[in-house]
């Protein structure tokens, strides 16, 4: 599933490609999303302008001169591009946005697991998802964080992966954060020292900000909003490595299931 870097790269990407063009209607493929499209939404932002593309956890926000706006989840294979309109579309194209240059706006899902939602304002998805992120990686605040960890008994894996939490870090962030931190991902929370908490803090935005860099990492379906994939799947230390020699120390990678999801670490590195 595409995770913080993942998103924040295809906002970037789009913003060149968006801001200023006016939306002409959509065309929808006979299949739906997670969430249906609504039919009543076509004419709400038909003729409406982007004015700003924003990010919000995972979530993708196309802010429209109106003060609507379109609020998409990449789920787990979607890609939100732009493309020129005589490029042929896609198979599994659920979404197109016509745009005012003879280009399109296009979602492609292969499972179908994403969604692309309207909303009338900002207050509206704000409630939306008042209750379901919790601040940025760089929103949050040291002692905020130190206190979330003190109080949970949860492993780490699962503390980093709970959205309610912390916004935007999924699976393979989870794995590589803890190995930068030299934190065994099965620890608790509440055993984690204040200085190991702050640690661990600040290889979360670290790895966060050198994924981004690198255009997320693309495992499979993932591409940018222009279509380019991205690198930093040639950087990881510790996700998807099972077996591999560690890069400091040489000591197999382990993976056991933690969370719900598969966990890589160096049983070394990260005692």
């Amino acid at each position: 599933m595409p995770e913080l870097p993942e998103v924040e790269t295809v906002v970037r990407d789009l913003r060149p490609l968006l801001i200023g063009r006016t939306l002409q209607g959509v065309r929808r493929s006979a299949h739906a999303l997670r969430k249906t499209w609504s039919a009543e939404w076509e004419p709400l932002l038909t003729g409406q302008t982007v004015a700003a593309l924003h990010r919000r956890g995972k979530w993708i926000l196309v802010e429209l001169g109106g003060g609507a706006f379109l609020m998409v989840h990449l789920g787990m294979t979607g890609q939100f591009t732009v493309r020129a309109a005589d490029v042929p579309g896609e198979t599994h194209t659920h979404l197109v946005f016509p745009l005012d240059n003879a280009h399109e706006l296009r979602f492609r899902d292969v499972r179908r697991f994403g969604s692309v939602t309207y909303f009338a304002d900002r207050p509206t998805w704000e409630t939306f998802l008042s209750d379901k992120l919790g601040p940025e990686p760089w929103d949050m605040d040291p002692n905020a964080w130190r206190a979330i960890l003190s109080v949970t008994a949860r492993n780490l894996k699962a503390v980093l992966l709970d959205q309610t939490l912390i916004a935007g870090v999924g699976n393979i962030y989870a794995d590589e954060s803890c190995f930068a931190a030299k934190l065994d991902p099965r620890r608790t929370g509440n055993s984690l020292t204040a200085a190991e908490a702050n640690r661990l803090l600040t290889e979360i935005r670290r790895v966060l900000t050198t994924a981004i860099e690198s255009r997320g990492s693309t495992i499979r379906d993932y591409v940018g909003g222009s279509g380019l994939m991205g690198g930093y799947q040639d950087e990881f230390r510790a996700y998807g490595r099972t077996g591999e020699p560690c890069l400091k120390c040489k000591t197999p990678i382990e993976c056991i299931r933690l969370a719900g999801r598969s966990t890589h670490f160096c049983p070394n590195c990260q005692r």
